[in-house]
């Protein structure tokens, strides 16, 4: 970044600084300049088209910002910070565990119940002992995604051949990071609640808490703020925009436990500003404190190295993205395939939402290398010197 260029930032930042929360002013924005320059440089080496980044700190959002461009083919957008994303496997964590956690806390399933005990058709094959917990932890042995010849006929005809599959390891004693497990998980709430995964959400998770702009399926009116990823087909002349990208969610319908949901930045703040409370926010409650207490303790691998929450990283093979200073096992966060993550800490109330469309426009962008340096910032400059030193 040129120095006029980052003289012009700093004295952006410093009136954004004015505006907001008191909480906000204990931190040092000007050290976030550092994200900037790692989030503008993965967008010159056409890494990705653009970003959103947003810092929050408790209650307060202490830094926000818009990169780039939402589109660069056929014609360039700018990207802004209410752009809506396609939140690929975010859907998972935001969607469909939190959903089976409200069930949960209602006490119309349990953690420990057989997924076959309310879908009776996915009990066959060595599925039978695959309980609730074991999908939300990717433990129940199943493959991580069936092929895609699956995917024809009815969306009925689709899930059977995932409830005829045979687990390819012992339920429970390997993780194996798999969109399979996650479409029984949406499938269970429509099961024992009678809503499908998409309303249930909506009426119980997103309009509680004010996150108008999350959903399945966008309406057509929400188009141009869209951020758009590949076209389907290389000979297709459409993009793809508002519909998810998934191409199992996409043969589903567009609703799956595993992808579909779409959202902004502000938005995915609100649903992590809620774990971050307990499972409440403004007054509003959609977990219990002892289920989001339960959701957020890493559950070890079965290998013994590092775990998960249920529905959440914490210490996987996936979990690289946290950077060098959010604690290990203490800390939670996603990621998913067009681009888009989150990561927290609960105990300091501290987290980042980085959304990209990096599949956009050929589906050959990378987000991992910027993930942990923007990631390792945030925590730095938020945590502090000795929270964040103690945790490498």
């Amino acid at each position: 970044m040129t120095s006029l260029n980052l003289t012009t930032a700093l004295a952006a930042m410093m009136l954004f600084a004015c505006l907001l929360p008191a909480a906000a002013a204990e931190v040092n924005l000007s050290k976030l300049a550092e994200a900037d320059e790692f989030i503008n440089r993965a967008i010159d080496e056409k890494k990705i088209p653009g970003a959103v980044l947003l810092v929050g700190k408790g209650s307060a959002i202490v830094y926000e910002k818009a990169y780039g461009h939402r589109a660069v083919e056929p014609s360039q957008r700018p990207m802004t910070t209410d752009t809506i994303f396609d939140m690929a496997s975010l859907s998972k964590p935001m969607a469909c565990a939190t959903s089976v956690l409200i069930l949960i806390d209602r006490g119309k399933i349990a953690l420990d119940d057989p997924v076959a005990k309310y879908i009776p058709a996915f009990g066959n094959r060595g599925k039978e002992k695959i309980t609730v917990e074991m999908l939300l932890l990717h433990r129940g042995g199943l493959i991580p995604d069936n092929p895609m010849a699956d995917y024809v006929g009815t969306r009925e005809e689709m899930i059977q051949r995932i409830n005829d599959l045979t687990p390819k390891w012992e339920p429970g004693t390997h993780f194996a990071y798999t969109d399979v497990g996650f479409i029984v998980l949406g499938e269970l709430v429509q099961a024992v609640d009678g809503r499908g995964l998409d309303q249930f959400a909506k009426e119980e998770i997103f309009q509680p808490l004010g996150m108008h702009e999350t959903m399945f399926m966008p309406p057509d009116d929400l188009r141009d703020r869209i951020a758009p990823t590949e076209k389907r087909k290389k000979e297709d002349e459409q993009w793809i925009i508002g519909e998810v990208h998934d191409p199992r969610a996409f043969a589903l319908g567009g609703i799956a436990g595993h992808a579909g949901l779409f959202s902004t930045a502000r938005d995915t703040a609100r649903w992590i500003q809620m774990l971050n409370n307990g499972g409440e926010l403004d007054g509003t409650r959609i977990l219990s404190e002892a289920t989001v207490n339960k959701m957020l303790t890493m559950q070890t691998l079965p290998d013994g190295k590092g775990g998960r929450g249920l529905g959440v990283d914490m210490d996987s093979s996936y979990s690289s993205v946290r950077g060098a200073r959010f604690e290990r096992g203490k800390t939670f966060g996603h990621t998913g395939w067009t681009g888009t993550m989150f990561w927290s800490d609960p105990r300091e109330g501290v987290y980042l939402v980085l959304l990209t469309n990096r599949v956009h426009p050929d589906g050959k962008g990378e987000v991992k290398e910027l993930r942990i340096n923007v990631a390792t910032v945030v925590a730095k400059v938020l945590l502090g010197p000795a929270a964040s030193e103690a945790a490498q």
